[in-house]
């Protein structure tokens, strides 16, 4: 009787104590802030970029805009099935280059006479903005445009009048195709140290975006919306802030690639990473590349470099000279997103129990059961004066498992510095199995295959209470190894300006020469060269005076170079007039291309 009269009594007190803890409030907000475009943006994960125009048909990478506007001539165009491919492959969205370098706009843009209005394809009647807008639509795909500052066709670049023919160009493209999710501004520009010099009015450029698409996430090396990763492998830093100290800087002059590949801790600005790579070595597409393109094993570890690691990927497939995606890209597609399917059909951490060091106010809403619950706003975290702290995952059973995934709540900012990952065998022995830095929106870690009963994350620093969101365990059968995407082909070095002889053995007719600088592009890049021949390395003849690599020091691979008519030669001399480096540049490949 005495029992019963004490519960009646004890459960009001009871309950006031929960009600009390459920009140307990959030965590403040710390640091730069993503707006909500860019939460959902991070949410995409994937998109597909497309880069087609001129250079597919010329073989080139960067244009000349002189191009003949009819050299532009799709057989088959498809949208549809570019965003059906897309669809397949688990992508969001599309990014189409509407305009190039070269200045050639894919839809008939009225500032300008270098558009798909005034060549004979489709009778000057095609407009590839439209029909990719309306096939993202049909497929539920978000539809962003690229469109290059630089401008090698336009007769007003290089002066104040260009700006306004920019943002009118600008007008054109984002206020007649429905809503753009990007607005991707590249920041090439190789007119050298002689060519026409353009003052970009970044300002005027970015209010005539917002103008027509206010949700719109702008890219550019410091954004706003997001920024480049610092190469074009699509791999992000191990550790990579989504934060980025941007003041004193705009897309033409911005912090070093090796500060945009890790960001700033408690950098000023969020400005996220975008991690963007091309399936093929090349961004437009060239025949010769079909036999090149990545692995899967490849593709994997760019997911786990770029999505893994707190940055959205944004994947190259370029289409043909018939306007379609070509079978072998998409084949690797459908392997690529059928192993992503495969890996992550399981979470191993479900059916988990979880226990923390630390809860906030003792609150249920904070519990670390919370990061089990799919849930994407609902997180645990700790008191505000606590930022270190471990969160125990007691698993059902056994498990065997070589991927961690841990997520960061990024709509309070980006907190965690320092943590590890720690098993607990059957024995209950525990062992560090990986360790880590920062974590944002997403972190995959890469594990030996172990079994465990038990998993621990142990945060060992955040700049506040740490806030996270995700947690789960999964077993990657599928990538056999380690693909070649941060491994560099040796290269052999000169210095800077000096010349670099190669005596083929034998006199050989070759149609042009190839070049690649190696080491990942970090011994130095040749950007601007003189190419000469010799029959008996005495007398030498000019065959290239003053010609560029297009894009080589992003995108630092082979690049071949053919002549204008074959030459009978033994020895080959390439000496370098611009580097982008004054020391050194390097040399993995060099010879002549003899078909």
């Amino acid at each position: 009787m005495k029992l019963n009269l004490f519960i009646p009594a004890l459960l009001p007190v009871c309950m006031l104590v929960v009600r009390a803890c459920d009140q307990t409030p959030p965590p403040a907000p710390y640091g730069a802030l993503p707006t909500t475009a860019q939460v959902e943006w991070q949410k995409m994960e994937t998109n597909m970029f497309v880069h087609f125009g001129p250079n597919t048909f010329t073989s080139s990478e960067w244009g000349t805009g002189k191009e003949d506007v009819d050299v532009f001539a799709p057989t088959a165009l498809d949208c549809r099935q570019w965003a059906r491919t897309a669809k397949a492959a688990g992508m969001k969205g599309v990014i189409i280059t509407a305009k190039h370098h070269d200045g050639f706009c894919l839809w008939p843009n009225p500032m300008s006479r270098h558009t798909v209005a005034q060549c004979a394809w489709m009778d000057g009647k095609g407009d590839i903005l439209r029909d990719l807008s309306e096939a993202c639509r049909e497929y539920g795909l978000e539809f962003g445009v690229y469109i290059s500052p630089w401008d090698r066709n336009d007769p007003t670049y290089g002066t104040d009048e260009y700006n306004e023919v920019f943002k009118k160009t600008l007008d054109s493209a984002l206020g007649d195709y429905g809503e753009v999710f990007e607005q991707w501004f590249d920041g090439a520009c190789g007119e050298g140290p002689n060519g026409k010099r353009q003052v970009y009015d970044w300002d005027l450029y970015h209010e005539t975006v917002y103008s027509h698409q206010p949700y719109a996430i702008i890219f550019s090396n410091v954004g706003p919306g997001c920024r480049w990763i610092g190469n074009e492998r699509g791999i992000a830093g191990e550790t990579c802030w989504s934060t980025l100290d941007v003041t004193g800087y705009d897309p033409s002059a911005s912090p070093h690639k090796s500060i945009l590949n890790v960001g700033n801790p408690g950098g000023d600005t969020w400005v996220p990473g975008e991690a963007d790579v091309s399936i093929r070595p090349g961004w437009f597409y060239k025949e010769s590349e079909d036999s090149k393109v990545k692995t899967l094993d490849q593709l994997l570890e760019i997911y786990y470099g770029s999505v893994g690691r707190n940055s959205l990927l944004l994947l190259n497939v370029p289409p043909d000279k018939r306007g379609r995606i070509h079978e072998t890209d998409s084949v690797r597609l459908m392997e690529f997103r059928a192993a992503l399917d495969r890996i992550f059909a399981t979470d191993l951490a479900d059916g988990a129990s979880a226990e923390a060091t630390e809860i906030r106010g003792g609150s249920r809403k904070y519990a670390p059961a919370k990061m089990l619950d799919g849930k994407y706003d609902t997180y645990w975290t700790t008191d505000d004066d606590v930022t270190s702290a471990s969160v125990t995952f007691m698993l059902d059973g056994v498990k065997t498992f070589n991927r961690v995934l841990i997520q960061e709540y990024i709509p309070l900012g980006q907190r965690v510095s320092a943590f590890n990952v720690e098993v607990q065998d059957a024995d209950g022995n525990w062992s560090k199995v990986a360790e880590g830095t920062t974590i944002g929106y997403k972190r995959i870690l890469l594990t030996d295959k172990v079994s465990a009963t038990a998993v621990r994350i142990n945060i060992e620093n955040s700049f506040a209470c740490p806030v996270l969101n995700g947690f789960g365990l999964f077993l990657d059968e599928v990538m056999t190894a380690p693909a070649d995407n941060g491994t560099a082909a040796k290269s052999v070095t000169r210095k800077a300006g000096e010349p670099f002889t190669l005596d083929l053995g034998k006199v050989t007719t070759a149609t042009g020469f190839f070049y690649e600088p190696g080491n990942l592009g970090k011994d130095g890049c040749i950007i601007c060269y003189n190419l000469e021949t010799s029959l008996d390395g005495k007398s030498w003849t000019m065959v290239c005076s003053e010609k560029m690599f297009d894009n080589i020091v992003n995108n630092p691979i082979r690049q071949d170079v053919r002549f204008a008519a074959p030459v009978e030669t033994r020895y080959l001399r390439i000496t370098p007039t611009r580097t982008d480096r004054t020391d050194t540049y390097g040399i993995a490949g060099f010879g002549a291309l003899e078909k």
